[in-house]
């Protein structure tokens, strides 16, 4: 191995390991934001998504989506971006759009929970 390619896997594996250290420590607040955009998508699909819960939904899928890709979770950034656009304040979302928002919030859980270590 040179020593350029050694340098450059030592800082890879200290980021890699705080980066493992920051899921561990922040992994159950994501998933309770999941739970939030999974609870709202229920409401949706019992036509009872009050105002509260929307803006709650929205809230939690923006602050996913600022996080996850931090955590190689590139794909999981898109779908709580799409949930963000789908519980905007301005315009909730229909109840036909209930089956699409439960499949992306339950995509985000299986994501989230199968995250693996690099370590």
């Amino acid at each position: 191995m040179r020593d350029s390619d050694q340098s450059r896997r030592l800082p890879d594996a200290k980021i890699s390991e705080a980066l493992d250290k920051m899921w561990d420590r922040y992994r159950s607040q994501i998933l309770e934001r999941v739970a939030v955009v999974e609870s709202a998508a229920a409401a949706v699909t019992a036509k009872k998504l009050t105002a509260s819960e929307c803006e709650a939904a929205h809230a939690a899928a923006h602050k996913l989506a600022g996080t996850l890709g931090m955590f190689n979770l590139e794909r999981g950034t898109d779908l709580a971006r799409e949930l963000e656009a789908s519980y905007a304040l301005d315009s909730p979302p229909a109840p036909d759009e209930a089956a699409r928002l439960a499949s992306l919030a339950a995509d985000l859980r299986a994501m989230v929970q199968n995250r693996k270590s690099s370590s």
